[in-house]
Protein backbone atom coordinates (compact mmCIF):
# COMPACT_ATOMS: atom_id res chain seq x y z
CA UNK A 1 0.00 0.00 0.00
CA UNK A 2 2.70 2.18 0.81
CA UNK A 3 4.33 1.65 -2.70
CA UNK A 4 1.23 2.61 -4.14
CA UNK A 5 1.03 6.03 -2.53
CA UNK A 6 4.64 6.76 -3.18
CA UNK A 7 4.02 5.59 -7.10
CA UNK A 8 0.85 7.86 -7.04
CA UNK A 9 2.88 10.92 -5.17
CA UNK A 10 5.34 9.90 -8.30
CA UNK A 11 3.19 10.20 -11.37
CA UNK A 12 0.99 13.62 -10.07
CA UNK A 13 4.45 15.00 -9.47
CA UNK A 14 5.31 14.30 -12.99
CA UNK A 15 2.15 15.88 -14.43
CA UNK A 16 1.94 19.16 -12.38
CA UNK A 17 5.73 19.73 -13.78
CA UNK A 18 4.76 18.83 -17.57
CA UNK A 19 1.68 20.81 -17.19
CA UNK A 20 3.88 24.14 -16.20
CA UNK A 21 5.89 23.29 -18.81
CA UNK A 22 5.68 25.49 -22.26
CA UNK A 23 7.02 27.42 -24.84
CA UNK A 24 6.10 30.91 -26.13
CA UNK A 25 6.78 31.34 -29.45
CA UNK A 26 6.09 34.60 -31.60
CA UNK A 27 6.38 35.90 -35.48
CA UNK A 28 10.10 35.21 -37.32
CA UNK A 29 10.47 37.69 -39.56
CA UNK A 30 10.12 41.85 -38.45
CA UNK A 31 6.78 43.16 -37.94
CA UNK A 32 5.87 45.90 -40.40
CA UNK A 33 3.29 48.57 -39.09
CA UNK A 34 2.27 52.34 -40.43
CA UNK A 35 2.88 55.33 -38.27
CA UNK A 36 -0.47 56.39 -36.59
CA UNK A 37 -2.08 52.64 -37.35
CA UNK A 38 -2.55 49.89 -35.01
CA UNK A 39 -0.69 46.80 -34.53
CA UNK A 40 -0.65 43.98 -33.32
CA UNK A 41 2.53 42.11 -31.74
CA UNK A 42 1.72 37.97 -31.72
CA UNK A 43 2.79 36.25 -28.45
CA UNK A 44 1.50 32.44 -27.88
CA UNK A 45 2.17 29.50 -25.72
CA UNK A 46 2.80 26.07 -27.31
CA UNK A 47 0.58 24.22 -26.41
CA UNK A 48 -2.32 26.35 -26.37
CA UNK A 49 -2.76 26.07 -22.39
CA UNK A 50 -4.53 28.74 -20.53
CA UNK A 51 -2.20 31.80 -20.02
CA UNK A 52 -4.84 33.30 -17.38
CA UNK A 53 -3.03 32.38 -14.50
CA UNK A 54 0.59 33.13 -15.86
CA UNK A 55 2.54 36.39 -15.40
CA UNK A 56 2.79 38.14 -19.25
CA UNK A 57 5.48 41.05 -19.36
CA UNK A 58 6.11 42.88 -22.23
CA UNK A 59 9.13 45.24 -22.58
CA UNK A 60 11.95 46.91 -24.69
CA UNK A 61 15.01 45.13 -25.34
CA UNK A 62 16.79 48.68 -26.56
CA UNK A 63 15.28 50.68 -23.53
CA UNK A 64 16.08 50.66 -19.91
CA UNK A 65 13.57 50.65 -17.62
CA UNK A 66 11.33 49.65 -20.19
CA UNK A 67 8.27 47.70 -18.98
CA UNK A 68 5.64 48.28 -22.01
CA UNK A 69 2.70 46.04 -20.51
CA UNK A 70 2.24 43.94 -17.35
CA UNK A 71 -0.78 41.51 -16.59
CA UNK A 72 0.01 39.36 -13.64
CA UNK A 73 -2.94 38.41 -10.84
CA UNK A 74 -5.83 38.58 -13.56
CA UNK A 75 -5.18 42.22 -14.06
CA UNK A 76 -3.32 45.08 -15.96
CA UNK A 77 -0.57 45.85 -13.67
CA UNK A 78 1.05 49.36 -15.59
CA UNK A 79 2.44 51.26 -12.22
CA UNK A 80 5.46 50.82 -14.09
CA UNK A 81 5.06 51.69 -17.56
CA UNK A 82 7.06 53.84 -20.06
CA UNK A 83 5.09 56.87 -20.18
CA UNK A 84 4.96 56.95 -23.83
CA UNK A 85 2.99 54.04 -23.87
CA UNK A 86 0.44 55.15 -21.38
CA UNK A 87 -3.24 54.35 -22.77
CA UNK A 88 -1.88 52.37 -26.08
CA UNK A 89 -1.50 48.78 -24.81
CA UNK A 90 -3.94 45.90 -24.42
CA UNK A 91 -3.77 42.29 -24.20
CA UNK A 92 -6.77 40.27 -25.42
CA UNK A 93 -8.39 39.02 -21.38
CA UNK A 94 -10.68 36.91 -24.12
CA UNK A 95 -7.63 35.24 -25.67
CA UNK A 96 -5.67 34.22 -22.73
CA UNK A 97 -7.82 31.27 -22.23
CA UNK A 98 -6.53 29.99 -25.44
CA UNK A 99 -2.88 30.85 -24.62
CA UNK A 100 -3.23 34.41 -27.01
CA UNK A 101 -0.98 36.37 -24.91
CA UNK A 102 -0.34 38.89 -27.85
CA UNK A 103 -0.15 42.70 -27.30
CA UNK A 104 -2.04 45.45 -28.78
CA UNK A 105 -0.19 48.46 -29.63
CA UNK A 106 -2.39 51.67 -30.79
CA UNK A 107 -1.53 54.65 -32.82
CA UNK A 108 1.60 53.57 -33.30
CA UNK A 109 4.84 56.34 -32.84
CA UNK A 110 7.79 56.43 -34.81
CA UNK A 111 9.37 55.60 -31.35
CA UNK A 112 7.68 52.82 -30.77
CA UNK A 113 10.76 51.29 -33.37
CA UNK A 114 12.55 48.36 -31.87
CA UNK A 115 12.71 45.04 -30.12
CA UNK A 116 10.15 43.68 -28.05
CA UNK A 117 10.39 40.83 -25.01
CA UNK A 118 6.93 38.92 -24.75
CA UNK A 119 8.15 37.38 -21.44
CA UNK A 120 5.28 34.55 -19.85
CA UNK A 121 6.56 32.88 -16.10
CA UNK A 122 4.04 30.42 -14.14
CA UNK A 123 5.37 29.11 -11.23
CA UNK A 124 9.06 27.91 -11.36
CA UNK A 125 8.90 27.55 -15.25
CA UNK A 126 9.36 30.79 -17.74
CA UNK A 127 10.46 31.22 -21.44
CA UNK A 128 10.25 34.03 -23.82
CA UNK A 129 10.53 35.71 -27.56
CA UNK A 130 11.39 38.56 -29.32
CA UNK A 131 9.56 40.81 -31.44
CA UNK A 132 11.40 43.41 -33.96
CA UNK A 133 8.92 45.83 -34.94
CA UNK A 134 10.03 48.43 -37.74
CA UNK A 135 7.91 51.60 -37.83
CA UNK A 136 6.80 53.49 -41.58
CA UNK A 137 6.22 56.74 -41.89
CA UNK A 138 4.57 58.26 -45.32
CA UNK A 139 5.29 61.62 -45.78
CA UNK A 140 3.82 64.55 -47.59
CA UNK A 141 3.97 64.75 -51.34
CA UNK A 142 6.79 66.58 -52.97
CA UNK A 143 6.75 70.31 -52.82
CA UNK A 144 7.96 72.26 -55.68
CA UNK A 145 9.18 76.02 -55.85
CA UNK A 146 11.23 78.14 -58.24
CA UNK A 147 13.95 79.52 -56.41
CA UNK A 148 15.11 82.21 -58.88
CA UNK A 149 18.03 82.44 -61.52
CA UNK A 150 21.38 82.11 -61.92
CA UNK A 151 23.79 84.26 -64.14
CA UNK A 152 24.06 81.97 -66.94
CA UNK A 153 20.28 81.83 -67.23
CA UNK A 154 19.83 78.73 -65.42
CA UNK A 155 16.33 78.17 -63.50
CA UNK A 156 16.82 77.08 -59.77
CA UNK A 157 14.20 74.38 -58.89
CA UNK A 158 13.84 73.35 -55.84
CA UNK A 159 12.18 70.26 -53.79
CA UNK A 160 11.16 69.52 -50.67
CA UNK A 161 9.46 66.83 -48.18
CA UNK A 162 8.89 65.82 -44.95
CA UNK A 163 7.79 63.53 -43.09
CA UNK A 164 9.39 60.27 -43.69
CA UNK A 165 10.37 57.66 -41.95
CA UNK A 166 12.77 55.80 -41.99
CA UNK A 167 14.86 58.52 -44.37
CA UNK A 168 13.83 58.21 -48.06
CA UNK A 169 15.38 58.84 -51.57
CA UNK A 170 14.69 62.11 -53.16
CA UNK A 171 15.56 62.33 -57.14
CA UNK A 172 15.19 64.48 -60.04
CA UNK A 173 14.11 63.18 -63.21
CA UNK A 174 14.09 64.70 -66.60
CA UNK A 175 11.08 64.14 -69.30
CA UNK A 176 12.91 61.12 -70.54
CA UNK A 177 13.36 59.09 -67.09
CA UNK A 178 16.83 60.18 -66.48
CA UNK A 179 18.01 60.98 -62.89
CA UNK A 180 19.25 64.47 -62.72
CA UNK A 181 22.26 65.08 -60.40
CA UNK A 182 20.75 67.45 -57.34
CA UNK A 183 23.46 70.72 -56.59
CA UNK A 184 22.51 71.35 -53.38
CA UNK A 185 20.62 68.50 -50.70
CA UNK A 186 19.65 69.02 -47.50
CA UNK A 187 18.62 66.43 -44.74
CA UNK A 188 17.20 66.43 -41.20
CA UNK A 189 15.72 63.93 -38.57
CA UNK A 190 12.56 65.81 -37.20
CA UNK A 191 10.41 64.45 -34.13
CA UNK A 192 7.56 63.28 -36.88
CA UNK A 193 10.30 61.75 -39.35
CA UNK A 194 12.97 63.04 -42.04
CA UNK A 195 12.59 66.40 -44.25
CA UNK A 196 14.51 65.97 -47.29
CA UNK A 197 15.35 69.05 -49.44
CA UNK A 198 17.12 68.90 -53.13
CA UNK A 199 17.78 71.34 -55.69
CA UNK A 200 19.12 71.42 -59.07
CA UNK A 201 19.61 74.01 -61.90
CA UNK A 202 18.10 73.53 -65.72
CA UNK A 203 18.33 75.36 -68.77
CA UNK A 204 15.61 73.95 -71.05
CA UNK A 205 12.87 76.08 -71.28
CA UNK A 206 9.89 74.04 -72.89
CA UNK A 207 10.71 70.80 -70.55
CA UNK A 208 9.19 68.64 -67.90
CA UNK A 209 10.91 67.74 -64.63
CA UNK A 210 9.80 65.12 -61.81
CA UNK A 211 10.64 64.86 -58.36
CA UNK A 212 10.26 61.83 -56.71
CA UNK A 213 10.47 60.04 -52.89
CA UNK A 214 11.22 56.69 -52.58
CA UNK A 215 10.99 55.00 -49.49
CA UNK A 216 10.87 50.85 -49.67
CA UNK A 217 7.34 50.11 -50.97
CA UNK A 218 6.05 54.09 -51.05
CA UNK A 219 6.45 56.44 -53.46
CA UNK A 220 5.15 60.24 -54.19
CA UNK A 221 5.70 62.21 -57.54
CA UNK A 222 5.47 65.84 -58.04
CA UNK A 223 6.07 66.92 -61.89
CA UNK A 224 6.54 70.54 -63.02
CA UNK A 225 6.21 71.91 -66.87
CA UNK A 226 8.56 74.60 -67.77
CA UNK A 227 7.86 77.32 -70.83
CA UNK A 228 9.48 80.25 -72.53
CA UNK A 229 6.50 82.23 -71.71
CA UNK A 230 6.70 81.09 -67.95
CA UNK A 231 10.61 81.55 -67.45
CA UNK A 232 9.73 85.11 -69.59
CA UNK A 233 7.51 86.25 -66.58
CA UNK A 234 9.41 85.22 -63.82
CA UNK A 235 12.45 86.91 -65.42
CA UNK A 236 10.31 90.33 -65.47
CA UNK A 237 9.29 89.60 -61.21
CA UNK A 238 13.13 89.48 -60.83
CA UNK A 239 13.68 92.56 -62.40
CA UNK A 240 10.54 93.78 -60.60
CA UNK A 241 11.97 92.87 -57.50
CA UNK A 242 15.52 95.15 -58.00
CA UNK A 243 13.52 98.02 -59.54
CA UNK A 244 11.80 97.82 -56.32
CA UNK A 245 14.82 97.53 -54.00
CA UNK A 246 15.30 100.88 -56.22
CA UNK A 247 12.50 102.72 -55.50
CA UNK A 248 12.17 102.18 -51.91
CA UNK A 249 14.96 105.05 -51.33
CA UNK A 250 12.86 107.90 -52.83
CA UNK A 251 9.32 106.25 -51.35
CA UNK A 252 7.56 103.72 -49.51
CA UNK A 253 4.60 103.79 -52.23
CA UNK A 254 6.23 102.57 -54.83
CA UNK A 255 7.52 99.31 -53.23
CA UNK A 256 3.92 98.24 -52.12
CA UNK A 257 2.63 98.77 -55.94
CA UNK A 258 5.47 96.42 -56.59
CA UNK A 259 4.82 93.65 -53.68
CA UNK A 260 1.43 94.06 -54.67
CA UNK A 261 2.09 92.68 -58.19
CA UNK A 262 4.50 90.47 -56.67
CA UNK A 263 1.84 88.72 -54.94
CA UNK A 264 -0.25 88.50 -57.52
CA UNK A 265 2.18 87.29 -59.80
CA UNK A 266 3.00 84.24 -57.25
CA UNK A 267 -0.60 83.64 -56.52
CA UNK A 268 -0.96 83.08 -59.88
CA UNK A 269 2.07 80.90 -60.41
CA UNK A 270 0.68 79.11 -57.73
CA UNK A 271 -2.98 78.54 -58.77
CA UNK A 272 -1.33 77.15 -62.59
CA UNK A 273 0.99 75.30 -61.05
CA UNK A 274 -1.98 73.48 -58.72
CA UNK A 275 -3.56 73.28 -62.16
CA UNK A 276 -1.00 71.39 -63.67
CA UNK A 277 -0.26 68.90 -60.95
CA UNK A 278 -4.43 67.92 -61.26
CA UNK A 279 -3.57 67.55 -65.02
CA UNK A 280 -0.88 65.18 -64.25
CA UNK A 281 -2.48 63.29 -61.79
CA UNK A 282 -5.61 63.12 -64.10
CA UNK A 283 -3.31 61.71 -66.72
CA UNK A 284 -1.17 59.11 -64.60
CA UNK A 285 -4.32 57.51 -63.29
CA UNK A 286 -6.12 57.60 -66.71
CA UNK A 287 -2.70 55.59 -68.37
CA UNK A 288 -2.09 53.08 -65.14
CA UNK A 289 -6.29 52.17 -65.63
CA UNK A 290 -5.54 51.37 -69.48
CA UNK A 291 -2.73 49.67 -68.53
CA UNK A 292 -3.97 47.43 -66.48
CA UNK A 293 -7.42 46.88 -67.86
CA UNK A 294 -5.53 45.37 -70.79
CA UNK A 295 -5.29 42.21 -69.25
CA UNK A 296 -8.73 42.84 -67.51
CA UNK A 297 -10.74 39.11 -67.37
CA UNK A 298 -14.11 37.86 -67.10
CA UNK A 299 -14.70 36.59 -63.78
CA UNK A 300 -17.54 34.54 -62.11
CA UNK A 301 -18.06 33.21 -59.15
CA UNK A 302 -18.25 29.44 -58.33
CA UNK A 303 -21.39 28.91 -55.76
CA UNK A 304 -19.89 24.86 -55.49
CA UNK A 305 -17.07 26.48 -53.58
CA UNK A 306 -18.79 28.92 -51.36
CA UNK A 307 -18.58 28.87 -47.43
CA UNK A 308 -22.18 27.99 -46.65
CA UNK A 309 -23.22 31.49 -44.75
CA UNK A 310 -21.76 33.57 -48.38
CA UNK A 311 -25.35 33.78 -50.77
CA UNK A 312 -23.69 33.93 -54.74
CA UNK A 313 -26.38 36.05 -56.90
CA UNK A 314 -27.80 33.97 -59.79
CA UNK A 315 -25.51 36.54 -61.95
CA UNK A 316 -22.17 35.29 -60.64
CA UNK A 317 -20.99 38.64 -59.91
CA UNK A 318 -22.26 39.35 -56.36
CA UNK A 319 -21.26 37.99 -53.26
CA UNK A 320 -23.11 38.46 -49.94
CA UNK A 321 -22.85 37.03 -46.49
CA UNK A 322 -25.72 35.79 -44.68
CA UNK A 323 -25.21 33.69 -42.11
CA UNK A 324 -27.23 31.15 -41.89
CA UNK A 325 -29.82 30.21 -39.12
CA UNK A 326 -29.37 26.80 -37.12
CA UNK A 327 -26.89 24.27 -37.85
CA UNK A 328 -25.31 23.83 -41.31
CA UNK A 329 -26.49 21.08 -43.36
CA UNK A 330 -24.52 18.04 -43.52
CA UNK A 331 -23.96 18.08 -46.96
CA UNK A 332 -21.88 20.91 -46.85
CA UNK A 333 -20.04 20.09 -43.56
CA UNK A 334 -18.37 17.04 -45.58
CA UNK A 335 -18.51 18.98 -49.22
CA UNK A 336 -14.33 18.83 -50.07
CA UNK A 337 -14.96 21.49 -52.20
CA UNK A 338 -16.49 24.46 -49.92
CA UNK A 339 -14.88 26.43 -47.39
CA UNK A 340 -15.48 25.82 -44.18
CA UNK A 341 -13.90 28.63 -41.76
CA UNK A 342 -13.03 31.57 -43.89
CA UNK A 343 -15.97 32.75 -45.49
CA UNK A 344 -15.04 32.63 -48.94
CA UNK A 345 -15.31 31.44 -52.25
CA UNK A 346 -12.95 30.97 -55.46
CA UNK A 347 -13.75 32.06 -59.04
CA UNK A 348 -15.03 29.72 -61.80
CA UNK A 349 -12.17 30.58 -64.01
CA UNK A 350 -8.24 29.64 -63.36
CA UNK A 351 -5.22 31.15 -65.22
CA UNK A 352 -1.97 29.34 -65.65
CA UNK A 353 0.08 31.93 -67.74
CA UNK A 354 0.21 35.47 -68.47
CA UNK A 355 -1.63 38.47 -67.01
CA UNK A 356 -4.97 38.95 -65.85
CA UNK A 357 -6.72 41.48 -63.69
CA UNK A 358 -9.91 42.40 -61.76
CA UNK A 359 -11.26 44.60 -60.22
CA UNK A 360 -14.13 44.43 -57.35
CA UNK A 361 -16.66 46.78 -55.59
CA UNK A 362 -15.86 47.16 -51.92
CA UNK A 363 -18.45 49.80 -51.05
CA UNK A 364 -19.98 49.51 -47.48
CA UNK A 365 -18.15 46.74 -46.70
CA UNK A 366 -16.00 46.67 -43.12
CA UNK A 367 -14.35 43.26 -43.92
CA UNK A 368 -13.60 41.94 -46.88
CA UNK A 369 -10.18 40.21 -48.51
CA UNK A 370 -9.35 39.35 -52.26
CA UNK A 371 -6.99 37.83 -54.01
CA UNK A 372 -5.80 34.29 -55.85
CA UNK A 373 -5.30 30.92 -54.81
CA UNK A 374 -3.17 28.14 -56.50
CA UNK A 375 -5.50 25.44 -57.44
CA UNK A 376 -4.96 22.23 -54.65
CA UNK A 377 -4.79 25.10 -52.01
CA UNK A 378 -6.85 23.52 -48.75
CA UNK A 379 -9.92 25.10 -47.69
CA UNK A 380 -10.47 23.67 -44.50
CA UNK A 381 -9.51 25.74 -41.43
CA UNK A 382 -6.73 27.31 -42.24
CA UNK A 383 -4.95 30.46 -42.32
CA UNK A 384 -5.32 32.45 -46.09
CA UNK A 385 -1.38 33.24 -46.39
CA UNK A 386 1.49 32.34 -49.49
CA UNK A 387 2.57 29.43 -47.00
CA UNK A 388 -0.75 27.89 -47.93
CA UNK A 389 -1.75 29.10 -51.50
CA UNK A 390 -3.06 32.43 -51.08
CA UNK A 391 -2.16 35.55 -51.79
CA UNK A 392 -4.59 38.56 -50.44
CA UNK A 393 -4.92 41.52 -49.24
CA UNK A 394 -8.00 43.88 -47.76
CA UNK A 395 -9.58 44.84 -44.90
CA UNK A 396 -10.31 43.60 -41.52
CA UNK A 397 -10.56 44.63 -37.66
CA UNK A 398 -11.26 47.67 -38.96
CA UNK A 399 -7.48 48.14 -40.66
CA UNK A 400 -6.24 47.19 -43.76
CA UNK A 401 -3.50 43.84 -44.46
CA UNK A 402 -1.89 41.95 -46.93
CA UNK A 403 -2.03 38.03 -45.88
CA UNK A 404 1.55 37.78 -45.84
CA UNK A 405 3.23 35.44 -42.90
CA UNK A 406 3.44 37.36 -40.82
CA UNK A 407 0.25 39.90 -41.77
CA UNK A 408 1.69 43.15 -42.85
CA UNK A 409 -0.47 46.50 -42.14
CA UNK A 410 -1.40 48.35 -44.83
CA UNK A 411 -0.83 52.50 -45.25
CA UNK A 412 -4.19 53.37 -46.93
CA UNK A 413 -4.78 57.27 -46.96
CA UNK A 414 -8.43 56.70 -48.60
CA UNK A 415 -10.82 54.02 -47.49
CA UNK A 416 -11.33 52.18 -51.25
CA UNK A 417 -14.24 52.07 -52.97
CA UNK A 418 -13.02 49.88 -55.79
CA UNK A 419 -10.58 47.53 -55.50
CA UNK A 420 -7.88 45.88 -58.25
CA UNK A 421 -5.96 42.94 -58.69
CA UNK A 422 -3.29 42.50 -60.94
CA UNK A 423 -1.10 38.92 -61.63
CA UNK A 424 2.01 38.36 -63.77
CA UNK A 425 2.02 34.85 -63.76
CA UNK A 426 5.66 34.60 -64.89
CA UNK A 427 7.04 37.02 -62.90
CA UNK A 428 5.36 35.76 -59.83
CA UNK A 429 4.05 39.13 -58.48
CA UNK A 430 0.47 39.92 -57.52
CA UNK A 431 -0.39 43.49 -56.52
CA UNK A 432 -3.58 45.08 -55.21
CA UNK A 433 -4.77 49.26 -56.23
CA UNK A 434 -7.45 51.49 -55.04
CA UNK A 435 -8.98 51.81 -58.03
CA UNK A 436 -10.19 55.23 -58.12
CA UNK A 437 -6.67 56.89 -57.51
CA UNK A 438 -5.12 54.06 -58.71
CA UNK A 439 -2.52 53.88 -56.06
CA UNK A 440 -0.38 50.49 -55.71
CA UNK A 441 -1.64 49.58 -52.20
CA UNK A 442 0.70 46.18 -52.01
CA UNK A 443 2.14 43.56 -53.85
CA UNK A 444 4.02 40.30 -53.41
CA UNK A 445 6.98 39.84 -55.56
CA UNK A 446 9.42 37.14 -56.37
CA UNK A 447 6.81 34.72 -56.01
CA UNK A 448 7.04 30.53 -57.50
CA UNK A 449 3.88 29.48 -59.62
CA UNK A 450 3.33 26.38 -61.43
CA UNK A 451 -0.34 25.60 -60.66
CA UNK A 452 -3.86 27.53 -61.95
CA UNK A 453 -4.58 30.21 -59.82
CA UNK A 454 -8.27 30.60 -59.15
CA UNK A 455 -9.80 34.35 -58.02
CA UNK A 456 -11.02 34.33 -54.88
CA UNK A 457 -13.11 36.43 -52.50
CA UNK A 458 -13.86 36.50 -49.12
CA UNK A 459 -16.41 38.83 -46.52
CA UNK A 460 -16.95 39.24 -43.10
CA UNK A 461 -19.48 42.14 -43.16
CA UNK A 462 -22.90 40.30 -41.99
CA UNK A 463 -25.57 41.25 -43.72
CA UNK A 464 -23.91 44.51 -45.29
CA UNK A 465 -23.88 45.72 -49.05
CA UNK A 466 -22.45 42.64 -51.60
CA UNK A 467 -19.08 42.74 -52.87
CA UNK A 468 -19.31 43.24 -56.59
CA UNK A 469 -16.76 41.98 -59.37
CA UNK A 470 -17.13 44.67 -61.90
CA UNK A 471 -17.27 44.57 -65.66
CA UNK A 472 -18.06 48.30 -66.11
CA UNK A 473 -14.37 49.61 -67.20
CA UNK A 474 -15.66 53.52 -67.35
Amino acid sequence: MELICVTLMIIIGITDSTADQFAVVGPVAPLLTVFGEDVILPCSLKPNISAVDMRVEWFRLDLKDSVVHLYEDHEDKNTNQLQSYRGRTEVFKDELQKGNTSLKLSRVQISDEGFYKCFIEYKSWSDDVTVDLNVEAVGSPPLITIDGFDVSGGLHLQCESKGWYPEPELVWLDSEGVTLTSEITNKQRETDGFRVKHMITVYNRDSKYHCRVIMRRHMMETEIITSSKMLNSLRSSVILISVGSVLSVFGVVGGLLIAVFIYRHREEERLQREEERLQSEERRIKNVKSLLRKYAVNVTLDPDSAHPDLFVFNDGKQLRYEKQSGTVKDEDQKSNNKFDKNKCVLGNEGFTSGCFYYEVQVKGLTGWFVGVARESAERKGIKLNPEHGYWMAGMGSGQYWASDYPPISLSVSVKPQRAGMFVDYEEGRVSFYDVESMCHIYSFTDQSFIEKLYPVFCISSLNSAPLIICSDFS
